[in-house]
C-alpha cells in the first residue's frame, strides 16, 4: 500500500472491517465529508446509526491516534459532550487489511452559528470546561502546534509544487515570505496544553447544546488556539465576540489575555498550511473533485491578496479586553 492511500479501500472491505467488530451492517454506506480521512454511516440490524472512519494510512502512528482516542475518553468521562470512539472488544482502535478504523455513535444535529451569542455562551463554557482536563497531563505522542510545521515546511513543499502557476510564483512568494517572517516573530506560545487543535463551527454540532466532533487535529499548544476560529465579522464584532467566549470560559479554566496576541499569528499559520495540505493530497482522486478550484490561476490570484490582508492584520495591535 502506497502512502497516504485509500485505493484498496473498498466497499467489501470496508463491510468486512465494520463486521470484523462484531457489527453487523444492514444498510448502504453514505459517505460523509470528509478528506483527510474516509468516513461512513450505516445503520445496523437493530437501525442504529453509526459513523465509521478510516484513518488515513501513514499519516498518525497507532500510538497518536489511540492518544487521541484515550483523549475523547477522558472527555466523555467528565461528561464533556464529544464524538468518542466505542469500545468494541476492548479497543477503541481496530485495523483490518492495514488500514487503521474506529466506529462511533452518529451524532445528529444543525451546525453552530458564529453570530448567535447564546451559543457562543455555550461554547466558551463548554471549551473551558474541555480545557480544564487537558491541563492535567500533556499528549506525549500528538505534536504541538510550531512555525516549522505550520509555516516553514509547507512554504518549501508549496515552492516545490507544480500547482503553483510560473507566473504568479515571484508575488506569491514574496508576500508569503513577509507573512511567514512577521507570524514567526510574533508566534510565542508560552503554556501549552492538549487541544481539540480544529475547533471550528464545521466540527461543532449543535442539539440542545453542542457536541465536540473530529479530534483528528488535536495536539498541543496555546489554549487560544481552541478559541480564536469562533471569531468572525469586524473588529468590533469580534470583540463582542471574544468578550462572550472568554467570560463564559473562565468559569471554568483560567483565561491568558497575553495570548490574544497569537490569534493573527495562528491565522496565518492555518492558511499557509491550508494551501501546502491541498497540495500534498492532490493526488487523491477525492481532492480535484472537491477542490477544482486550487489549479487554477483564479486561486493563487486570490491567495496573494488574502496573504496581503493577512500581513495588515500581522502588522496591527491585537484583540485586547484589558483596558
Amino acid at each position: 500500500m502506497s502512502d497516504f492511500s485509500f485505493h484498496s479501500l473498498t466497499p467489501d472491505l470496508i463491510l468486512d472491517a465494520i463486521e470484523s467488530t462484531g457489527i453487523r451492517v444492514d444498510s448502504g454506506l453514505l459517505a460523509l465529508n470528509s478528506y483527510e480521512n474516509r468516513v461512513y454511516q450505516f445503520m445496523d440490524e437493530q437501525r442504529k446509526r453509526y459513523v465509521v472512519k478510516f484513518y488515513r494510512p501513514n499519516r498518525w502512528t497507532t500510538a497518536q491516534v489511540q492518544e487521541e482516542h484515550d483523549f475523547a475518553e477522558e472527555l466523555l468521562e467528565q461528561e464533556i459532550p464529544v464524538a468518542a470512539p466505542l469500545k468494541l472488544n476492548g479497543q477503541t482502535l481496530h485495523q483490518y487489511e492495514g488500514y487503521s478504523f474506529a466506529l462511533f455513535a452518529s451524532v445528529g444535529g444543525r451546525q453552530f452559528e458564529v453570530d448567535n451569542l447564546d451559543q457562543l455562551e455555550w461554547m466558551g463554557r463548554f471549551i473551558g470546561r474541555l480545557h480544564g482536563v487537558s491541563k492535567t497531563r500533556p499528549f506525549t505522542s500528538r505534536p504541538g502546534i510550531d512555525t516549522q510545521s505550520f509555516l516553514f515546511e509547507p512554504r518549501k513543499e508549496l515552492q516545490h509544487s507544480n500547482l503553483v502557476p510560473e507566473s504568479l510564483k515571484t508575488p506569491l512568494f514574496t508576500i508569503m515570505d513577509m507573512v511567514i517572517d512577521k507570524a514567526a516573530g510574533l508566534y510565542r506560545p508560552g503554556n501549552q496544553i492538549r487541544l481539540h487543535g480544529d475547533c471550528h463551527p464545521g466540527n461543532i454540532l449543535w442539539r440542545d447544546g453542542p457536541t465536540f466532533v473530529d479530534l483528528d487535529d488535536c495536539r498541543m499548544g496555546p489554549a487560544i488556539q481552541d478559541l480564536w476560529m469562533m471569531l468572525s465579522g469586524d473588529r468590533a464584532q469580534q470583540l463582542l465576540q471574544l468578550d462572550t467566549l472568554v467570560g463564559a470560559y473562565e468559569e471554568f479554566s483560567d483565561f491568558d489575555h497575553k495570548q490574544l496576541v497569537l490569534i493573527e499569528p495562528l491565522r496565518a499559520m492555518r492558511m499557509v498550511h491550508y494551501m501546502a495540505w491541498l497540495s500534498r493530497r492532490w493526488e487523491d482522486p477525492a481532492f480535484p473533485q472537491a477542490f477544482p478550484w486550487f489549479a487554477t490561476d483564479k486561486y493563487w490570484e486570490q491567495q496573494v491578496l488574502a496573504l496581503k490582508e493577512q500581513y495588515s492584520a500581522l502588522q496591527e495591535s491585537p484583540l485586547s479586553l484589558l483596558p
